[in-house]
């Protein structure tokens, strides 16, 4: 067994998120060809257009910023590699507002300051980012910086979403944003009041809450973590984060009566959904 090489992996992917390996899987997938052959493809692109590739055709506003980032539908566990790629422009500097803020309070406010900001825009363009896309790609960093922010971050604002491809798919430590959706509805908020608060669309509130209900009733039939994890294709965390939930529905009054409502709403959906199979 070779030693890890975690610079080189870095590296890797970084470099896994690039025009040329967007075009390269562009070619391999939708083209069905062999890695060396959309290597050769991607030469002679380069040999023709390369004179023009310099020449834009609209130039980027002062301040923004143009990368390729992994798709939003992307799960957590494909290869870089394999992933598709969306190329965003991203505004990370704002003009005065933003060099009074350096000015005041230095660059790591600066960078607190804009993280949640390009997330979210980045995801309103389909894709997402990582903290190494922030570090090497944007604020020119280390992603030691960039966790710290993010720690001052959650710490300011506990119940808010930093639009992260580790946040969306539940990738790492950090508390998972199902889980906040879904105590918001226990709490009695609306879909159109947790979309507002978390920046989620109604669809996705939808299927957040329709996934703990169907984890409550296979809870409630007896089924263990794993099993409950593996019938709902959801990461064992997640379904745990799910039933620690739900234990605590049953000292909590109000969150046990929105519970039993979400229950009941769920039975009419499936029995619904089982009509029509019929």
């Amino acid at each position: 067994m070779g030693i890890r090489n975690r610079r080189k992996e870095v590296v890797d992917r970084l470099g896994s998120k690039t025009l040329d390996a967007q075009f390269l899987a562009e070619v391999r997938d939708g083209l069905n060809c062999s890695p060396f052959e959309a290597e050769a493809v991607l030469g002679v692109v380069k040999e023709v257009f390369g004179p023009y590739f310099g020449v834009a055709p609209a130039e980027v506003q002062p301040g923004k910023l143009t990368l390729v980032a992994v798709g939003a539908e992307e799960p957590a566990g494909k290869p870089l590699g394999a992933c598709q790629k969306k190329t965003v422009c991203l505004s990370v500097h704002r003009g005065e507002q933003d060099d009074d803020l350096i000015q005041r309070e230095g660059p790591g406010a600066f960078r607190r300051s804009r993280i949640p900001a390009l997330c979210q825009e980045a995801l309103s363009q389909g894709a997402l980012l990582t903290c190494e896309d922030l570090a090497y790609r944007i604020f020119l960093v280390t992603p030691r910086t960039i966790t710290r922010d993010l720690t001052a971050l959650r710490k300011d604002d506990p119940q808010g979403l930093i639009a992260l491809r580790s946040t969306i798919h539940d990738i790492g430590p950090a508390l998972s944003h199902r889980t906040q959706i879904v105590r918001l509805a226990l709490q009695g908020l609306t879909t159109s009041k947790i979309c507002l608060t978390l920046r989620h669309s109604p669809e996705a509130v939808a299927n957040y809450l329709a996934t703990f209900t169907r984890c409550v009733q296979l809870e409630r039939q007896g089924m263990d973590v794993g099993q409950i994890a593996f019938l709902l294709g959801r990461g064992r965390k997640l379904v745990e984060c799910y039933i620690e939930l739900l234990t605590e529905c049953q000292t909590d009054k109000t969150m046990s009566y929105h519970l039993e409502e979400l229950m009941r709403l769920g039975s009419c959906e499936w029995e619904k959904k089982g009509r029509q199979r019929r």
